[in-house]
């Protein structure tokens, strides 16, 4: 007699080695062919160690119900992206999967307004082994969740802090002390970022490797060249948009490798620079 595809063992064959290959929208679809392919995918589901929500198209209608449905027996996840949820996600909805899997070391969150300092809260508390968070465009994010989140997850890699607006030098000044093995950080769109965090940042994390400080107005050139000293492994910076960080200093770290935003000014521009400085005692500045 023939085979058929439900007849391998699901546990063991199927959910591990198979379905995982496979996109999680037509997975979602295999659920209407009969009621053992939904039985198969609905305990695919309940095993699914990532989640990434674009991925999945979920009807604007029941946007909600559907986010709930999926995850609602999974206690294994290990990574969660919900980056494009921003309309419709917020503590009621992510609180309960957070508190359900606390194996996850890569949470996504990008974008995601409506949530609330809580869920940060909630991470720290459920999320030991946590490795990779964004929060980027989170305003919600503040010093007081930021320390929770320092204090408990100091195996933190990489942590993207983008647009977060209520950080400011003391708070990243705590999440640098605290969590050391940082290779990965952005603190870029933020006004209230200074030489003071950026300078605590390089001191305490050895093993930095990328750091984006875009549109960090107080950022000046004392601290990049901090940034040069402590940090052997950066691999890249990002300045666009730092008005008080010069060539002075990027130089340093443009001639060891690391890439950067911004371009070195043209020889000729330089020439011209010194010209005009040569000139600089004859000027008339009388108006």
């Amino acid at each position: 007699s023939e085979g058929c595809l439900l007849d391998l063992p699901w546990e063991d064959i199927l959910v591990p080695h198979i379905l995982c290959h496979l996109p999680l929208r037509q997975l979602l679809g295999l659920q209407r062919v009969s009621k053992a392919f939904q039985a198969l995918i609905q305990l695919y589901l309940a095993n699914m160690r990532c989640f990434d929500s674009s991925q999945v198209w979920i009807s604007s209608a029941v946007p909600r119900d559907a986010f709930l449905d999926l995850l609602k027996d999974n206690k294994v996840l290990q990574q969660l992206e919900l980056q494009n949820c921003s309309d419709w996600l917020t503590d009621r909805e992510l609180l309960p999967v957070i508190m359900r899997n606390h194996h996850l070391h890569h949470i996504q969150l990008k974008g995601c307004a409506q949530l609330s300092c809580h869920a940060l809260m909630v991470i720290s508390l459920n999320c030991p082994n946590l490795r990779r968070l964004s929060l980027a465009h989170c305003e919600w994010v503040d010093s007081l969740s930021l320390r929770s989140l320092a204090d408990r997850c100091k195996a933190l890699e990489a942590v993207d802090l983008t647009a977060c607006r209520q950080l400011k030098d003391e708070a990243i000044c705590y999440l640098v002390q605290k969590c050391s093995r940082l290779k990965s950080l952005s603190l870029a769109v933020n006004a209230n970022v200074g030489d003071v965090a950026v300078e605590e940042t390089a001191k305490c994390c050895p093993e930095l490797e990328h750091l984006d400080l875009t549109g960090c107005l107080r950022v000046k050139n004392d601290s990049i060249r901090v940034l040069a000293e402590y940090c052997p492994k950066l691999r890249s910076l990002k300045v666009k948009h730092c008005h008080n960080v010069a060539e002075s200093s990027l130089s340093v770290l443009r001639n060891r490798g690391v890439e950067l935003d911004v371009e070195p000014l043209p020889q000729t521009a330089l020439v011209l620079l010194q010209d005009m400085a040569g000139f600089a005692p004859f000027i008339n500045l009388q108006i």
